[in-house]
């Protein structure tokens, strides 16, 4: 009688346990998420970094850990780092540009509040791939998180005062770009209203369309997933250039015969473009700070990179 009494008493415990650890799940998963595909640009390997968070939490003893917020953070961004640095190797040889993939789905849920949602945006993506896996997790933390530098230094493995630095030096590195700065409703019509030109002009060749709308330094990167998809290997710099490719009848030409939407894409106004309804490239612009011309052209083609853009426009 005692031991059964035990046993249930043990199963009522692990069974409290379990339901605490469920409710976590729910609470912290898209929290979690979201940082690890600022950190990372990719969702499976977002997704693989969250299942070993909380499988990590399902083995610890939850009362000795205070916030659980910060450990989740902390927890992911160490993971974060751990793959970005092995990951670095495997893009050194990857075929042509890399870059992050794009999601109509922003997954976030009640930690969103604190997130700046600008930071999600496949300018703000790019820029991230220019900093070393550390720069990239202080950045992050409190660019879109606004953790102080003490809780920063904590998740990182640095000092508070190394972390003002490489916060203060990456912020003067990227400053001239404006990309990850937040626009407004009025800005966001012009926005969609520049995609609707350009989309325009790139159908009908419209080279005086065009021009008008690039800036004398715009660039133009295309990521066909390695050796998956033919498509511009080297970025194009310089508004010459970039009016050449995005006007020319031999370049992009199916392209061209594909549907185009103008759909929210990390978290603004960007262009689907479809054959019979399944996604066959996506592309995003970053305008120049006065919102009034593009700045660069971000085209995704590589098919591994589009399974989290909505297949169809009806939804």
């Amino acid at each position: 009688m005692v031991l059964n009494a035990r046993n249930r008493k043990a199963e009522t415990a692990q069974s409290a346990e379990s339901a605490e650890l469920a409710e976590l799940y729910l609470n912290y998963r898209r929290y979690a998420f979201s940082i690890a595909y600022r950190m990372l640009g990719t969702v499976a390997d977002a997704e693989d970094v969250v299942q070993d968070c909380f499988a990590d939490l399902q083995r610890r003893d939850l009362t000795s850990i205070d916030n659980i917020k910060a450990y989740v953070a902390k927890s992911i961004t160490n993971r974060c780092l751990n793959l970005l640095n092995s990951a670095h190797s495997r893009r050194e040889t990857y075929i042509g540009e890399w870059l992050p993939e794009p999601v109509s789905e922003l997954y976030d849920g009640p930690e969103a509040v604190a997130e700046r949602k600008d930071t999600l945006s496949m300018a703000f993506l790019v820029l991230l791939e220019k900093l070393s896996p550390v720069e990239r997790a202080v950045f992050v933390l409190r660019e879109a998180y606004q953790y102080e530098y003490e809780a920063i230094a904590g998740m990182v493995g640095k000092t508070e005062s190394n972390c003002r630095q490489i916060f203060s030096r990456v912020k003067r590195t990227l400053q001239a770009d404006p990309a990850g700065e937040a626009i407004s409703p009025a800005e966001e019509q012009v926005r969609t209203g520049m995609l609707q030109r350009f989309t325009a002009a790139f159908a009908a060749h419209d080279v005086s369309g065009m021009l008008a709308l690039l800036t004398e330094q715009a660039v133009l990167v295309a990521d066909g997933g390695g050796q998956e998809v033919h498509t511009i290997l080297r970025p194009m710099v310089g508004r010459k250039g970039v009016l050449a490719l995005l006007t020319s009848r031999r370049v992009l030409v199916r392209m061209r015969s594909w549907t185009s939407s103008i759909e929210l894409i990390n978290g603004e106004a960007n262009l689907v473009y479809r054959d019979q309804g399944e996604v066959k490239a996506v592309l995003c612009l970053a305008l120049s700070s006065s919102g009034e011309q593009i700045q660069s052209v971000y085209l995704i083609m590589g098919p591994e990179k589009l399974g989290h853009v909505w297949p169809s426009a009806v939804r």
